[in-house]
């Protein structure tokens, strides 16, 4: 049933969902991080709150991206092949590896980041279905 559903979802409004999911939890994440580092580099009143707010947006933005590129991906990649395994995850998780490491400009370090998200992809959606099953 819930197969059926999500074919009928289209791949953006499952990226949109999944942006501001993962965008949420990263701003969260940020707001629990930046006064910490603020406080490590020396900051206290707006200089403080200043920095805590750019580390929300930061930290928001980055893990929406990530999250953004890996869902379309997958998405894309499930409905182009027309099933829904492991290697969609695969790609997904490698093209949104990429584009995270692509401001690097190192090659080596864009495959090895695209390899890694991808690794960790494909564990994730195969724990995944292994729930959905029990």
């Amino acid at each position: 049933m819930e197969e059926e559903l999500i074919s009928a979802v289209p791949c953006s409004s499952l990226t949109i969902e999944s942006v501001i999911r993962v965008a949420t939890a990263g701003g969260l994440y940020g707001f629990c991080a930046g006064p910490r580092d603020a406080r490590r580099i020396g900051l206290t009143g707006v200089s403080q709150a200043s920095h805590v707010a750019k580390s929300i947006g930061k930290f928001g933005f980055q893990c929406g991206l990530v999250s953004g590129v890996f869902t379309m991906t997958h998405c894309a990649v499930q409905r182009y092949r027309g099933k829904n395994d492991w290697v969609n995850a695969m790609v997904g998780g490698a093209v949104a590896g990429a584009a995270v490491a692509i401001r690097t400009r190192k090659w080596t370090h864009v495959i090895a980041t695209a390899g890694l998200v991808s690794v960790f992809s494909v564990l994730a959606n195969s724990t995944r279905t292994d729930l959905k099953q029990d």
